[in-house]
């Protein structure tokens, strides 16, 4: 009798309420046959109880794995009164005790904005069933608000359960009915008053209690609006650089008489564009830094090179350039013209000096604007100078000058034909051209016929 009584109540508590479950999308953790239409998880909100065996087709059935999870989306966050759940037992109570009881004993069920259950809320956790008592069609109470009703299960490693329990869970869900109304902001028996208070979002379903203020609203009867510098669901939300804090809607977070300097945007959470600030962003950073402040414009980020100061608009003082002025100018012909950006010297170099920057001295050998000049017969070639080629430790033996590039004269000893001697000079260099040369000089000065032709060449 007791049992009719309870049926009868809760049929018209479920009359009372839609079933706003039916037909919505589904999922389940590990479908016993991927594919195979008669173990979805859609089955369990098809609206379908009739043949309640575990392979008949109108039940979600998952493989045995050590957590078991399935869920239905009811597409929008709802008011919610009860949650029915009809598990498989092969149309035969007994057959359920015997074989599927087993596998369900422990679950779980929680009523969630997200899949995830953890952000949700815990309606009903099975901790005293077992397999003589646990009913074949379960309903629990669950006077909240949400999107997504949430199955689970599990049989975790190291955790010891009940001896009624199998070492593994299964989904054998038939049909999971979820009652209550289909509009939120309504309550009652039929979903017809209107919750009482004007900023309330969500009520009570059966005493039409605030449970969740309307965005911007707070208090036990939403009767408050978020404090100053906040917005939102639960006043949650931080208003964002509102040129006058008192401005920030509490609702949307919108500031109403725009922004502070330095951000833009309904809600003045996005700060300038690079190159831009102050106050809605209109203003345009000196070119010459290289990321200013989005509220003042001072470069906090450096200048370009070439720059230096707050607001980069002094140039690197002569002789410096680059990066915050740390470079150094080389030996540029006009250090006036050695620019303020790469350092390169615009006029060439100082004589000695060669590249770009004019920091490379001229190659051994070489001297001079352009280290264009060739040294002379330095007797050290290293100490030629660069700048203007003087042989720093004298010349080459024949050679004399700053420079070593004149040659010498030195005496050479010559035969006379009677076997007297004259002494005449030794010339250095050894080419055909001035062997010849050499010797018409000779013969100008001494007559041919008083030598002998065999004049040493052995310089």
């Amino acid at each position: 009798m007791f049992f009719v009584i309870f049926y009868m109540g809760l049929l018209a508590i479920s009359n009372a309420y839609d079933n706003i479950a039916v037909n919505k999308p589904a999922y389940q953790q590990y479908t016993r046959v991927p594919g195979d239409g008669r173990y979805d998880a859609s089955n369990a909100v098809d609206g379908r109880k009739s043949d309640l065996r575990w392979n008949g087709g109108q039940c979600a059935v998952s493989g045995p794995s050590s957590t078991a999870m399935w869920w239905v989306n009811l597409t929008s966050i709802r008011s919610i009164h009860h949650i029915t759940i009809y598990f498989a037992t092969d149309n035969v109570d007994s057959r359920f005790r015997a074989y599927m009881a087993q596998d369900v004993l422990g679950f779980s069920v929680y009523v969630s904005n997200t899949t995830d259950k953890s952000q949700g809320t815990l309606c009903f956790k099975d901790d005293n069933f077992s397999i003589n008592t646990i009913p074949p069609v379960f309903t629990t109470n669950c006077f909240i608000h949400g999107q997504y009703v949430i199955y689970y299960n599990e049989r975790l490693p190291g955790v010891v359960y009940p001896d009624d329990y199998y070492g593994y869970v299964w989904i054998v869900l038939c049909e999971v009915e979820v009652y209550g109304c289909q509009e939120t902001g309504f309550y009652g028996s039929n979903c017809s008053i209107p919750c009482p208070d004007v900023n309330c979002q969500y009520c009570h379903i059966e005493t039409g209690y605030s449970q969740c203020c309307k965005p911007g609203y707070q208090g036990h009867q939403c009767e408050l609006a978020c404090n100053k510098e906040f917005y939102g669901v639960a006043c949650n939300e931080e208003c964002g650089h509102c040129r006058e804090v008192n401005q920030c809607h509490h609702i949307n977070g919108t500031c109403l008489t725009g922004c502070a300097a330095g951000y833009h945007g309904n809600m003045c959470k996005t700060a300038c564009s690079r190159g831009f600030f102050g106050e809605d962003c209109s203003k345009k950073c000196i070119d010459t830094c290289a990321g200013c402040n989005n509220i003042n414009g001072l470069c906090d980020y450096g200048c370009i090179p070439g720059s230096k100061g707050y607001f980069c608009i002094e140039e690197c003082d002569k002789g410096s350039y680059g990066i915050e002025c740390n470079g150094t100018c080389g030996h540029c012909r006009d250090i006036n013209q050695c620019s303020n950006v790469n350092g390169t010297c615009l006029t060439g170099c100082d004589a000695g000096y060669e590249g770009d920057l004019c920091k490379t001295h001229c190659v051994k050998g070489s001297y001079g604007i352009g280290c264009n000049e060739t040294c002379g017969h330095c007797s050290d070639l290293s100490q030629c100078s660069k700048v203007n080629g003087s042989c720093l430790t004298g010349c080459d033996a024949g050679y004399k000058g700053d420079f070593c590039k004149s040659p010498v004269c030195l005496p050479v000893q010559m035969s006379k034909a009677d076997g007297n001697s004259k002494v005449a000079m030794k010339f250095p260099q050894k080419t055909d051209s001035w062997a010849h040369r050499k010797e018409n000089i000779l013969m100008a000065i001494y007559p041919s016929s008083a030598f002998s032709k065999d004049i040493s060449r052995n310089n």
